[in-house]
């Protein structure tokens, strides 16, 4: 005899709707991570590398993450294009995970209100060319784990981010892949050639539920997208949003003294429907104490510039080819993400 109390089924069926909806998030609306979610368009300014030499800031070397071999590359002077500011690719969008209790109804009730939000682009405008760096560090072939903590609609969530970096001296490859566990994953992808300029992307992929490709063609000038939006203009030194923190580690790392607080790197960053200019500001070095261990790090912020813009924070170790040990991506309402570093590893 079956001592077994069996569900009713309307209790049945409302369990098995919030499980659907709950799948349906995570697919849909994944992290802002690495700057997912681009900013609305503005004027974009004449991308100027301030070089000022001081002395390199003492560097504390990691004790639990390994450091990647590195092949050093460098470029040609060249001095930045004088041209007008002119007009940029526009986006407004909002994108947030999370991982509510699966027996608290309510939360999961609450997750399935977020959405993310995508209003047509502005056609785009000629892309001003990209100064020419002095000195690149690329960094070795690296698998970056980390742990990955947030808040969104009052709701706190846990996640876990892996970066797979490989490159062979003429041609990378860079996958960021985040997932949350019964949830579900969302990956990005990043690969092209190694110049004198750094990183060339040609393909850059967004994959969750569906999938969304930007190609890069420089030779005729613009940059297409998969997603039935209008081509942006391609210019000199841009990157999509994998490569533009493997491009940030290789430019400090190839000259620091030209980075110090204060100073400010801009790139013409494509994602999977626009490009826009990222422009970050170089603070002070702080010591973190990470999953992976206490590290030293410089900071990075991209702060916004307009109404809805995300605040975006990276940390670059000296330890670990400058390459990012720590992000977080604060939205205008508060909301967060935060990424550590857990373990650094051989691909």
């Amino acid at each position: 005899m079956n001592t077994g109390t069996a569900l009713p089924p309307r209790r049945l069926i409302v369990l098995t709707a919030i499980v659907v909806l709950v799948h349906v998030l995570i697919l849909q609306a994944a992290p802002s991570q690495w700057g997912m979610a681009a900013d609305p368009g503005k004027n974009q300014r004449p991308f100027i590398t301030r070089t000022i030499d001081i002395k390199p800031a003492p560097v504390v070397a990691a004790a639990a993450p390994m450091r990647p071999p590195i092949a050093r590359r460098s470029a040609p002077k060249s001095q930045p294009n004088k041209a007008p500011a002119i007009d940029t690719y526009t986006q407004a969008a909002t994108e947030s995970i999370a991982t509510p209790d699966p027996g608290n109804t309510q939360a999961a009730s609450e997750a399935a209100t977020v959405a993310a939000a995508e209003p047509t682009p502005a056609p785009p405008a000629t892309a001003e060319p990209m100064a020419v760096a002095t000195a690149l560090t690329i960094p070795g072939s690296v698998r970056l784990k980390y742990t990955m903590t947030g808040r969104a609609k009052n709701m706190d969530y846990n996640a876990s981010a892996e970066l797979d970096w490989l490159q062979d001296g003429q041609t990378y490859e860079a996958r960021m892949l985040v997932s949350a566990l019964f949830l579900g994953s969302r990956s990005m992808s990043s690969s092209g050639r190694i110049t004198a300029d750094g990183l060339a992307p040609t393909r850059f992929l967004d994959k969750s539920r569906s999938e969304r490709a930007a190609h890069f063609a420089p030779d005729q000038g613009k940059i297409s997208f998969s997603a039935n939006t209008p081509d942006a203009p391609w210019a000199k030194g841009a990157q999509d949003r994998v490569s533009v923190f493997v491009q940030l580690a290789s430019l400090l790392a190839g000259d620091p003294r030209s980075y110090p607080a204060g100073s400010s790197v801009s790139l013409y960053t494509v994602g999977p429907t626009n490009a826009d200019t990222w422009t970050f500001e170089v603070q002070a070095e702080e010591t973190l104490k990470l999953p992976a261990g206490e590290m030293t790090a410089v900071k990075l912020t991209r702060k916004p510039q307009r109404d809805y813009d995300q605040t975006v924070e990276v940390w670059l170790a000296p330890s670990l080819a400058w390459l990012p040990v720590r992000s977080r991506i604060t939205q205008h309402n508060g909301d967060f993400i935060d990424q550590q570093l857990r373990v650094a590893e051989q691909p």
